[in-house]
This record gives structure tokens, C-alpha cells and sequence, in this order.
């Protein structure tokens, strides 16, 4: 179906010299099969699947060697000559579906609009097509979704229809760059299972492109494995796993929490190439001590009976009321010392618990207590405090970091504004320590966002945090957009920290092996509803909820 030969990319620096990216790619997509390229960032995943589209800039970047579609070399067609392929035969899902569609324009048009630039149907058959094509992707009230916006749909809504589009005019090629990604588990499973159905029905060939090598076993025949910039390792799924031959490759497979063994310490792609033994394991008796040490405490946090509605106004009757329950009377204690994990589908209410712990969103009923008192009892100096001791890590490295001012400055102005040490000389030292404890190079210190990669800003995040010497860390689904590999160091670094400073963490994640990995304990969310809270070990072997049940099962552990 599609030939790859000799593939070199590079790209345009500063200084207009050209850095190689894409170094001598050999591989082939056979007819009707799903093939997965996986790696982490930077390997040059992406980069590969713009190139097959046509959708590199001839400014910046520069490609040699040969991409055969259909007996054509691809890299030698004028833009006009890949309008006429570019999702009609060759089709792409790309990871962000939210900066991938037009907020200005209806859901149904954007997928109309394909139709009629190939001329797939007369205009007036196209909103009926697209309709149809809802229903493919199974969209719930098919008819209401045509005509509304981007933002007012779901994240897996808002893939779905990106899938819609991508599959509009039957293509030859579908090209899925990190589709599931910061998706949780149970719209990721239907995601899943929707493209393998698509693929069988349409006959068509999947690229699939994932850091995520769970989701690759899963789903597809062939995985090829991609390390800067080029192949280390290209076999049947099923063999790749079960013997992979490249160090790379076993990093990746090793990085991943496991749902049986609890490591002390992830291995991670540096630790396997440098032989660093990270096979030692927290015993059950480690772990019932520790239990017993923790739970024998007075609770640092008490969540009881807290409840959060959301009202909002009918479109057409002004003076109705509709109110949305995102958590319903949900009690819970978290202690000194302790991980607590939450998991739950998006929607479940689970970041919204912690913006209420925070202060950032006001509590419908109920009561939170932080070390016996009640947080709306506080006055401003107290609620300052307890906002310096209790601190917030999100999920987007990029979004956090305030992009005009260097790293430096970043960490040196939540210090300044909570009276941390004394003046800006000792200000400047402790960074510079802690840059090092959280194992980044004091040379960053100068860059800005743009220049770091994503493991790198979200360390830069566990910094802030850390640099107001808080108690309690709320970890927002603040490793759900990270390489495996890189989300193992940043674990990693995580439980070193709560050693050494002997931190407090909630952990709020959709990825069940990680959350098994971190926490003590573990509270399973559902439509804003408590549907157990259980020591993270037992959800594993014996969950008490049928939920709970489910989550296991599509995660398949």
C-alpha cells in the first residue's frame, strides 16, 4: 500500500544550517492491516506521518528518498498534486482534536466541507452523509452534534469527530498520530475499538502512531519501534513483545508501572543503558508498615459529605434551572504521609475535587477540614498559607509555565510572593539545588517553555511546587501527556521527593497501573459518586464495585 525508501528529513536551524532528523527509514504498509510506530518524543513519530501528507514546509525542512503511493513518490508532488490524495486517500487523525478543528465553525460543516472539496456528494446530500457518517462513530443525538461547536462537545466526542473526517471519503491510508492520548481509560477503549471496526468495515490500512505501548499490543499486527530518528527494531506485534531484541525497546516495555510488581525505583531508557539495577521491590511487609504507621495518625485532610452543582441556564426558557451534580456527597481522609490515588472517567468530578480542596471552586455542601479546620473558617492570612502548604501540579507542562518568562523567574516569583528565604541571593542557591534534585541542568534556568521538552517543563513544575516547602501535593493528571519512558523518571522523581521531604500527594489519574503504583489507598469515581475507596493492592485483586470491575477490565491488566 505504501513504500518507504532511504527516508531523510531535516530541518532549518536559527542559524540556517540544517540538523538530520529522519535517518535512512526503510519500512513498508501492507494492504489492510494496522501497523504502529511507537517511541518517545523526539524519536521522529510525527514528523515521519507529515512527511507521508505532504505537510512539511519546503522553508524549513528539507527530504530525500522515496515515499511510493501508488507506483508515485509522494515527495516529489507539487502542493496542488497532494490536495487531490490529502484526505481522500490518505487521511490523518491528529493527537489535539481541539486545536485540529475550527471553533468557528459547526461540527457538521467541518465534516461537510471535506465531502465537498472531493466531491464526494452534491451539496445537498452532504449533511445527510455526515449524519451518517456520526452514526459510524457512534456520536450520541447525531442531529444536535451537526450543528454544535467544538467546545461544546467532549474531549472523545471531539475525536470522534476527527475520525468522522478522517474516514469521510474512505481512504486507502489512515494515519492516527496519538489519538487517545490524555483520553481516559474508558473513552480510550471505545476509541480503540471503533478503529479497529472502521478498519475491518473500510478495508483500509492504520498507521498508528503511540507512545503508549499498551495500546499498541492491543491493536496492531506489525509495531515498529523509532529511537532519534530512526528504526532500531521492526517485527509482528506479538513477537516484539515477547522477545524484544533492542535495548531501547526493553526500556520502553520495562518503563511501564506494572500491575503485579511494585519497583522502589522505575527503570527508565538511561538506567538500562547504563546497567542500573532497579529490580528491587516493596515487600508486603514493607507496605502493611508503613500502612500502619500512616493510618495510626489524625487525617492531615477530611473531605465530608461534600457535594458540587453546577447550574446553567436554558437556552430556550431563561428562568429554568438545570443543575448538573459534578460530585455528590463524596467523604474521604487523606494522611500525612500518604499517596492517595483517585481514578474515574473524565467528567467523574475528580478535578473538581481538587479545585474545591484548593479554594479555586466554591463547595455546594459539605465541609473541608485541614488539620481540624474547617478551610471556610479561614481568614486571608490563613487561606494564604494554606495555599502556600497545599500546591497544585496540572496536567499540561506547557499551559502551567507563563511563556515570557524564563525558568528561572518562573520558580523565583511564587518564592518571592510567599516570603521563601530571606532575599534573591538565597533565593537564586536553593533553585540552583533543587534544579539539580530534580535532575536538570542549572543551564536551563536561562531558557523559556518553548525551548524545554515536556519532561523537562513538568520538572520544572514539581519544582515551583516544592519551592514553597509544601505538605500536600495534588498531582492532576500531571504525568497523563508524557512518554512512557520520561513519565517513568518523572514517578520516579516524585516518590524521591516524598522520601526526602516526606510529602503528602493526591494523585488524580484515568491510567490505573500508574495510580496502583503511587498510592496507598484509592478512591474510583463515577457520574461524581464515591463507588469505593479501597488500599491499592486489593482494587487490583478484588475490587468491591462493579465499576471498579470495568476500569480493570478495559484496562486489561
Amino acid at each position: 500500500m505504501l513504500k518507504i525508501n532511504k527516508l531523510n528529513i531535516s530541518f532549518k536551524d536559527s542559524d540556517d544550517k540544517y540538523t538530520q532528523i529522519i535517518k535512512d527509514l526503510n519500512f513498508e504498509i501492507p494492504e489492510n492491516k494496522i501497523i504502529a510506530i511507537v517511541g518517545e518524543s523526539g524519536s521522529g513519530k510525527s514528523v515521519t506521518s507529515l512527511s507521508i501528507m505532504g505537510l512539511l514546509s519546503e522553508n524549513i525542512s528539507k527530504i530525500s528518498g522515496e515515499i511510493i503511493f501508488e507506483g508515485s513518490n509522494l515527495i516529489k508532488y507539487s502542493d496542488k498534486e497532494f490536495e487531490k490524495i490529502r484526505g481522500n486517500q490518505i487521511s490523518m487523525i491528529f493527537q489535539n482534536p481541539m486545536s485540529s478543528l475550527n471553533p468557528s465553525m459547526t461540527c457538521g460543516e467541518q465534516v461537510a466541507e471535506i465531502l465537498l472539496t472531493h466531491s464526494i456528494v452534491p451539496e445537498k446530500e452532504a449533511k445527510q452523509r455526515v449524519i451518517e457518517l456520526f452514526e459510524k462513530v457512534k456520536l450520541p443525538r447525531v442531529e444536535t452534534m451537526y450543528s454544535q461547536y467544538p467546545h461544546q462537545l467532549s474531549g472523545g466526542q471531539k475525536q470522534r469527530i476527527m475520525i468522522a473526517m478522517a474516514i469521510a471519503c474512505k481512504p486507502k491510508i489512515l494515519i492516527a498520530d496519538e489519538p487517545t492520548t490524555s483520553l481516559d481509560v474508558s473513552v480510550q477503549n471505545d476509541i480503540l475499538k471503533l478503529l479497529k471496526d472502521l478498519q475491518k468495515e473500510n478495508k483500509m490500512s492504520i498507521i498508528f502512531i503511540s507512545h503508549d505501548l499498551s495500546i499498541v499490543e492491543k491493536l496492531a499486527d506489525t509495531t515498529i519501534v523509532m529511537y532519534k530518528g530512526e528504526i532500531v527494531e521492526n517485527n509482528k506485534t506479538n513477537l516484539l513483545f515477547e522477545n524484544p531484541k533492542h535495548y531501547y525497546t526493553k526500556a520502553l516495555l520495562k518503563a511501564k508501572p506494572s500491575s503485579k510488581l511494585r519497583y522502589i525505583t522505575l527503570p527508565t531508557v538511561e538506567s538500562i543503558i547504563n546497567n542500573i539495577d532497579t529490580s528491587k521491590q516493596y515487600t508486603k511487609e514493607q507496605r502493611n508498615i508503613n500502612h500502619k504507621k500512616i493510618y495510626a495518625q489524625k487525617p492531615i485532610l477530611e473531605l465530608k459529605n461534600i457535594s458540587k452543582d453546577f447550574g446553567h441556564n436554558s437556552f430556550w426558557n431563561f428562568r429554568k434551572n438545570n443543575i448538573t451534580n459534578a460530585v455528590n456527597n463524596v467523604s474521604l481522609n487523606v494522611y500525612a504521609g500518604e499517596t492517595f490515588g483517585i481514578v474515574g472517567e473524565s467528567g467523574c468530578g475528580k478535578s473538581t475535587i481538587s479545585r474545591m480542596i484548593m479554594g479555586l471552586s466554591t463547595i455546594t455542601k459539605g465541609e473541608i477540614y485541614y488539620k481540624g479546620q474547617n478551610i471556610a473558617e479561614f481568614t486571608k492570612t490563613q487561606m494564604r498559607e494554606f495555599r502556600k502548604q497545599v500546591q497544585l501540579i496540572l496536567q499540561d507542562p506547557f499551559s502551567s509555565l507563563n511563556p515570557k518568562k524564563n525558568i528561572e523567574k518562573a520558580i523565583l516569583e511564587p518564592m518571592e510572593v510567599n516570603n521563601i528565604l530571606a532575599n534573591k541571593k538565597e533565593r537564586k542557591e536553593f533553585i540552583i539545588e533543587l534544579i539539580n534534585k530534580i535532575g536538570l541542568d542549572q543551564s536551563l534556568l536561562s531558557k523559556y517553555p518553548h525551548e524545554l521538552s515536556g519532561g523537562q517543563l513538568q520538572r520544572v513544575n514539581i519544582a515551583r511546587a516544592v519551592a514553597l516547602g509544601p505538605e500536600l501535593i495534588i498531582c492532576d493528571e500531571s504525568v497523563a501527556a508524557l512518554d512512557v519512558s520520561v513519565q517513568a523518571q518523572v514517578l520516579n522523581l516524585l516518590n524521591q521527593l516524598k522520601r526526602q521531604y516526606n510529602f503528602t500527594y493526591i494523585f488524580i489519574s484515568h491510567d490505573l497501573t500508574v495510580v496502583k503504583y503511587m498510592a496507598d489507598n484509592i478512591l474510583v469515581m463515577y457520574k461524581g459518586k464515591v463507588e469505593e475507596i479501597t488500599e491499592a493492592d486489593e482494587l487490583f485483586s478484588k475490587p468491591k464495585s462493579e465499576y471498579g470491575g470495568k476500569l480493570l477490565k478495559w484496562t486489561q491488566v
